[in-house]
């Protein structure tokens, strides 16, 4: 007995502390890798749900996020959803209340937001990734167990099952394992649960290289955001979004086929552009760089990829659902977040994890999502073809009735799918 009683004693002082423990012997019903938006908001909602959840994160928070920085109204829903709007409004941001287009000929046009756009009585938010992302991070804290710093590098598998996840713990520079009845890809663009499970997007044709820098004293800042079709990065815009104390987020897009076709240096036509181009000329002289110029690569929701399995769901850029025209990515996850949740809870409640049970997420997602991406890819095929947007950047200048029709668009998804009958276009430029 005396035995027994030491080798108990010797196995508790030999165990490690607490989050140790947890990290290599507990098991979840969920986990997250990713913390960014939309892994942050499928932990919250999970945890606030009763559930056991576990978030992985390989960075250490706050941290940066290569990103054009717009807030879209369905990430405000989410926002609301969880009593996040007085957070944003205490963090540095910078409100907008519409959209600026020039096009190539340089005609400009303003676009306001609608009444009401993002529920926020017509106005928007410019907001740093490593503000708003940490907003949403560290609210999911109150909910699961979130781990830093620790990179996940491969799935468990067994039976045809996804049951957990190896991952190393950039701290201790350790392996650890963790187990779950149902495993969440939310790593982002170049995910590692994606690609274990044969899902990535890789589709020159169907994904885009962006660049992104942070400036000071441009000139002409307004509460738009700007977006300039201009010659030399199309089929591609540069943009330029102003963020709060007088600082804007500027960066330019372009098809990952056509830059390759064209063998673009997208940082040599970014800046011969701020240099060179009429439009910024005069408002970059005296403007001064304030970051690196980072690129990053958007796998975009034009292709639609398998993102549910046995045992595991994809969300946000893990799932390609990237705006295929704005490029946005950040109020797709956060969406695909909510509703992969809700489908999770009722598997778990069901205790079926099996891929036919979670087709259902793919279901309500693509019900969701689905025709916005396909406008949204329509209007991409537009911006290749410089005559049209001249000509359609130029009737919304002249006219009101053609302002206020985009301006709907940018909040009534409904009024948004008549941007892929061809008559629309009859009738929005003659009429």
């Amino acid at each position: 007995m005396e035995k027994v009683f030491n080798n108990m004693v010797l196995k508790i002082q030999n165990r490690p502390l607490f989050g140790e423990l947890m990290a290599e012997e507990e098991n979840f019903d969920v986990i997250v890798v990713g913390g960014g938006p939309g892994g942050s908001t499928c932990a919250t909602y999970l945890g606030k749900a009763g559930y056991k959840v576990l978030l992985l994160e390989k960075a250490k928070f706050p941290r940066d996020k290569t990103c054009g920085d717009a807030v879209s109204g369905k990430s405000v829903s989410v926002l609301r959803d969880f009593g996040l709007m007085d957070a944003i409004e205490t963090q540095p941001h910078e409100k907008v209340n519409g959209v600026l287009f020039s096009s190539p000929d340089a005609t400009i046009v303003e676009i306001p937001f609608p009444s009401g756009y993002g529920g926020n009585k017509g106005f928007g938010y410019v907001c740093r990734r490593e503000v708003f992302d940490n907003i949403v991070f560290q609210h999911s804290k109150k909910y699961a167990t979130v781990l830093e710093q620790f990179q996940v590098t491969d799935l468990i598998k067994e039976n045809g099952y996804v049951v957990g996840v190896r991952c190393m713990d950039l701290n201790a520079k350790k392996e650890k394992t963790f187990r779950g009845r149902i495993i969440v890809g939310a790593d982002g663009a170049l995910s590692v649960v994606a690609r274990k499970v044969n899902a990535e997007n890789t589709d020159p044709k169907h994904s885009c290289v962006a660049l992104r820098a942070y400036y000071k004293n441009i000139k002409g800042l307004t509460k738009n955001i700007e977006i300039h079709f201009i010659n030399s990065v199309l089929p591609g815009y540069f943009w330029i979004f102003p963020l709060e104390n007088g600082t804007a987020n500027v960066g330019v897009g372009m098809l990952t086929y056509d830059m390759q076709k064209r063998a673009i240096n997208l940082k040599t036509s970014m800046l011969e552009a701020i240099k060179n181009d009429p439009l910024f000329k005069e408002r970059f002289q005296g403007a001064e760089l304030m970051s690196d110029i980072k690129g990053w690569t958007l796998p975009f929701g034009s292709k639609k990829v398998k993102c549910y399995g046995n045992g595991y769901v994809l969300l946000g850029d893990s799932a390609s659902l990237i705006d295929p025209f704005t490029g946005e990515g950040i109020g797709n996850s956060m969406v695909s977040a909510r509703i992969a949740s809700r489908v999770i809870d009722k598997a778990l409640k069901a205790n079926d994890v099996s891929e036919n049970n979670l087709k259902e997420y793919d279901v309500e997602l693509w019900k969701e999502l689905g025709p916005e991406l396909k406008t949204s890819y329509y209007l991409q095929k537009i911006g290749q073809h410089k005559f049209l947007l001249n000509l359609i950047i130029k009737k919304a200048s002249k006219s009101k009735h053609v302002r206020e029709t985009i301006s709907g668009m940018l909040v009534n998804e409904q009024a948004k799918k008549q941007f892929v009958s061809p008559l629309f276009y009859l009738k929005l430029l003659f009429g």
